[in-house]
């Protein structure tokens, strides 16, 4: 049969997560390795790294290039980091699988934690999540632009650009940097949404496709990013909006937890709401209950509002 083809961006993190894919297909199938061809598509989000994502187009700058190829037939499935997904995709493109979470702190590289960070510190990060956590927790930082892959910002900060800066764990377990950073408990950083999932996007009346890949989801990761992704989608948030979540299922229950803030960090609400895994009422009602509390410094950044 012709090679299955796997898109994927070109960065490192990018090809390890594509390759978990192409090694899941061939265990779980019982194919031979080169049955699985890797295609690498370049994305505008790759080439343009000296500004904000929000200046430029937002998160379709992760997924228009490959959701072109998928469409157009020249791969049969794209791989993406989850958090990287807009909330709202094309009716033609389905989420085939999601494969089991990695863990979904950040890690602070430079000090061993937030508050050991100098008077007045500068951190990189293009992440309005981030900036806005930080603030929240330190008024007295200084926040910078670090845009780029994992090598890219870690060069930066050894070149002095900032005093330190914040990274997925996730991503760094998966490149095998498993002594880079401090942990960051979600009690004091709640992580982006979806942030340590991958996910395997096919064409939605891709049947064979799909049925291929459908093996390869973990039920649990499925439910909580699914939750969390529907938690985005009733706010109205894009990639502007600092928006926590995270759902995690222990037993029979989901517990999500989420929090907004205002961009300067000056302002946030948190809660998190209980319900039995898949409950479709859950991320909406705890997304409009919070909507409801914020101030308009935070509301205004949501168009569920």
């Amino acid at each position: 049969m012709p090679a299955f083809r796997i898109g994927t961006r070109g960065s490192p993190l990018a090809l390890i997560q594509a390759n978990m894919v192409r090694d899941a297909l061939v265990a779980t199938h019982g194919w031979e390795a080169d049955a699985v061809e890797i295609v690498i598509v370049r994305t505008t989000g790759d080439r343009v790294q000296d500004r904000a994502l929000a200046e430029i187009g937002g998160k379709a700058l992760w997924t228009k290039e490959l959701d072109r190829a998928l469409l157009a037939g020249e791969i049969d499935c794209a791989v993406h980091s989850m958090k990287d997904v807009e909330t709202i995709r094309p009716a033609a493109i389905a989420i085939a699988a999601i494969l089991e979470r990695e863990t979904t702190c950040d890690r602070i590289i430079g000090a061993e934690s937030v508050a050991a960070l100098r008077e007045g510190a500068v951190v990189g990060t293009s992440s309005p999540r981030r900036s806005a956590q930080l603030r929240k927790l330190r008024p007295d930082l200084t926040i910078v632009l670090f845009r780029g892959n994992v090598d890219t910002r870690l060069a930066k900060l050894a070149a002095g650009e900032a005093d330190a800066t914040l990274l997925a764990a996730a991503g760094l377990v998966r490149l095998g940097r498993h002594d880079v950073g401090t942990t960051i408990p979600p009690e004091e950083l709640l992580p982006a949404p979806a942030q340590g999932a991958v996910g395997v996007e096919a064409r939605a009346d891709d049947e064979r496709t799909r049925s291929l890949l459908a093996p390869l989801n973990h039920r649990d990761t499925d439910i909580c990013v699914r939750t969390e992704r529907a938690f985005l989608a009733e706010l109205g948030a894009d990639c502007q909006s600092p928006v926590a979540a995270l759902a995690t299922i222990a037993g029979p229950s989901l517990l999500l937890r989420a929090e907004l803030l205002a961009i300067d960090g000056s302002a946030h609400v948190a809660g998190n709401a209980a319900a039995a895994p898949g409950d479709p009422d859950i991320a909406p009602s705890l997304a409009r209950d919070l909507l409801a509390e914020a101030p308009e410094s935070i509301r205004s950044l949501f168009a569920g509002a």
